[in-house]
């Protein structure tokens, strides 16, 4: 008997269809069980990534130790590039602010830079983040040495200004002998050079610049400790220029030909005098 007679019997076709209901029921139950397994799997997975994160925000090394700023030799501190500001001083800067507890990639470096800014000869400020373990790199951008101040010409330089006119005390001296700058020698009589502004320190730099183009030498200092009767010094004479105007620029260019002539002479020379329209050799005595 074929199926087709079978079919013919409702009975039959009854009980095929209950069959297939329950094959259908059991399929649909077997998809809700994998469905909640995957649910139950994600949601597994999503709680313990989750536990991971919060363990590993809380671990210790994302965060700087208390003592961060408690010496120079801290392994969470490291400062860079300053020649002229001791690391000390910029140390003592920092321990002004509290260490943040926050995990070091959450933690504002704001107030730092501006602590460490305060520093006279500190231009500039880059503080990086590093994450694992937590520390903290300083990089200092320091002011450019142009002029060095002396109260005279055997004592040491006592304070400097810098390339944008801002003066800078003794307690950066001595600078390294790496800066070349010029060195004015002068007691703060009669033009006092704490009132010196960027222009007049571009000034003193340019007449250097001048001289030492005009002669082949370099400028050993410049005095100016009387402002109406300025000398500059370069290692084979002493040059007389008189007040420092705008005239004597003019005379600086004589020197092209005045100081080989000097350095022919035999004789002790005590200074080239360039205040008049005529040249004068002033012999030493």
């Amino acid at each position: 008997m074929s199926n087709d007679d079978f079919e013919k019997y409702p009975r039959y076709r009854q009980n095929r269809r209950m069959q297939q209901k329950k094959l259908q029921r059991q399929v649909r139950k077997s998809r809700r069980r994998l469905n909640q397994l995957r649910i139950m799997w994600k949601l597994f997975i999503l709680i313990l990534l989750i536990v991971l994160c919060y363990m590993l925000l809380k671990l210790p090394a994302w965060r700087l130790h208390t003592s961060a700023f408690d010496s120079l030799s801290s392994p969470a501190l490291e400062i860079v590039n300053n020649k002229i500001v001791p690391s000390q001083k910029i140390l003592s800067a920092l321990r002004r602010n509290q260490v943040s507890t926050k995990p070091i990639f959450l933690v504002r470096t704001d107030n730092l830079k501006e602590s460490i800014k305060q520093l006279e000869p500190v231009q500039d400020v880059y503080i990086r983040r590093f994450w694992y373990p937590a520390r903290l790199k300083i990089i200092i951008i320091e002011r450019t040495p142009v002029l060095t101040i002396s109260p005279d010409i055997e004592v040491p330089p006592i304070a400097f200004f810098s390339s944008d006119g801002k003066l800078i005390g003794r307690d950066y001296m001595p600078l390294s002998p790496e800066y070349k700058t010029v060195r004015i020698i002068t007691y703060g009589v009669g033009d006092d050079y704490r009132n010196w502004n960027k222009a007049k320190v571009n000034n003193f730099k340019k007449l250097a610049a001048m001289v030492e183009n005009a002669s082949s030498e370099q400028v050993e200092y410049i005095d100016y400790r009387d402002p109406r009767d300025v000398y500059i010094k370069i290692p084979t004479v002493n040059i007389r220029l008189g007040s420092f105007n705008a005239g004597v620029y003019d005379k600086i260019q004589r020197l092209r030909t005045l100081v080989p002539q000097v350095k022919m002479l035999n004789k002790k020379i005590k200074y080239l005098d360039l205040r008049w329209d005529s040249n004068f050799i002033k012999l030493d005595e």
